[in-house]
């Protein structure tokens, strides 16, 4: 694997650098509280140079705010515990983030608590988590590409009570949201080699849809066709089984996505061409497999392997020194999506560049 440029190197070492040095415990002025705090101490140098016993007063009293306002927003960011729910969602559509947030103290409400999320634009308001409670905030966030966004990081910020200052505490959180590529994208529809001409009549009934030849039978997995559920068997084990078929290789859609390419804004096209390709024959009952340069997903059908698809073409690293494609089945059976064009006897082929 190639290794990251110096620039990027050096970039890398600064941000760690400034991770390290990040208190995790901060406090910083707001406007009002910038001005009050200039004013307390215009008011400490008059009282010093006038010796009033009404303005030491006064200046007790603030100085005591200032103290108080420091103690009781600490307490609204202590003793709290939170939990991040992160959805999986598609590039373009809003994603709804629920965030589970238990206070811990058992006198003390937690009170005007925002989360800000250190690595992405996401960040939720609490009014309001009465001692021992526990509140859920959610957010919607639309992100605009696909991919894996990686969070480290929480901070808890306050400017409880008096809108003075604002306390903040970092919490690590490790956690990651999968953004799935778009699936609305207007392409054509695939050929395959070798497409088995349609049953009708009493034959067509016989194979129930195509599904081929009895072969045994297997434990349920999710996207399964609840018509394949062998009852008997499934009482005798007290669990769902299903029958499993002999299924015609020319059935199956084999996806084949190229990914060792320069242009990645034209892989992206790609990338979201075989989501759609993928998504339609599912909805439409076919079994459909994926073969990157990466990894390879078998063929199955239902919701679940179009989540599988859609998981792996959201991992998907498009780059120009990725390995060579290790097709399962011969090319014929494939059908290829790029980028640019490949050379290959491909049962059919979608080119990035020429769909725009």
């Amino acid at each position: 694997m190639s290794q990251p440029p110096p620039r990027d190197r050096l970039k890398a070492f600064w941000r760690e650098l400034r991770e390290w040095l990040r208190p995790p415990r901060r406090l910083r002025f707001t406007r009002a509280g910038g001005f009050f705090t200039i004013g307390v101490i215009a008011l400490g140098l008059a009282t010093l140079n006038t010796g009033n016993n009404l303005l030491y007063l006064l200046l007790g009293g603030l100085l005591g705010l200032i103290v108080v306002s420091g103690w009781l927003s600490e307490q609204a960011i202590r003793d709290v515990r939170i939990v991040r729910r992160t959805p999986h969602g598609v590039a373009g559509e809003p994603l709804t983030f629920t965030y589970e947030v238990h206070n811990g103290k058992r006198q003390l409400p937690t009170l005007a608590l925002e989360l800000i999320e250190a690595d992405a634009p996401i960040s939720a308001f609490l009014p309001m988590v009465a001692a021992g409670k526990s509140a859920l905030a959610r957010v919607e966030v639309t992100f605009l590409r696909r991919g894996v966004y990686r969070l480290h990081r929480f901070t808890f910020s306050t400017t409880f009570p008096f809108g003075l200052f604002v306390k903040e505490r970092d919490v690590v959180f490790p956690g990651s949201v999968v953004v799935w590529p778009r699936t609305n994208r207007r392409v054509r529809e695939a050929r395959k080699v070798g497409t088995r001409a349609r049953r009708s009549g009493a034959e067509a009934a016989a194979v129930a849809g195509g599904r081929g030849d009895y072969r045994s039978l297997r434990p349920y997995t999710p996207g399964d066709d609840p018509r394949d559920v062998h009852w008997r068997s499934t009482a005798r084990y007290a669990q769902p089984v299903v029958r499993e078929y002999e299924r015609d290789a020319s059935e199956t859609l084999w996806l084949a996505l190229e990914l060792r390419t320069p242009d990645a804004e034209a892989a992206e096209i790609a990338i979201e061409i075989a989501a759609a390709l993928a998504a339609r024959a599912v909805g439409r009952g076919e079994r459909v497999a994926l073969v990157t340069n990466d990894t390879v997903i078998d063929a199955g059908a239902g919701s679940a392997q179009l989540e599988r698809l859609l998981d792996a073409l959201a991992r998907a690293r498009v780059r120009p020194d990725a390995p060579l494609m290790n097709l399962p089945v011969a090319e014929q059976q494939c059908v290829l999506v790029a980028a640019a064009a490949v050379a290959g006897n491909w049962a059919d082929a979608f080119v990035a560049a020429e769909a725009g």
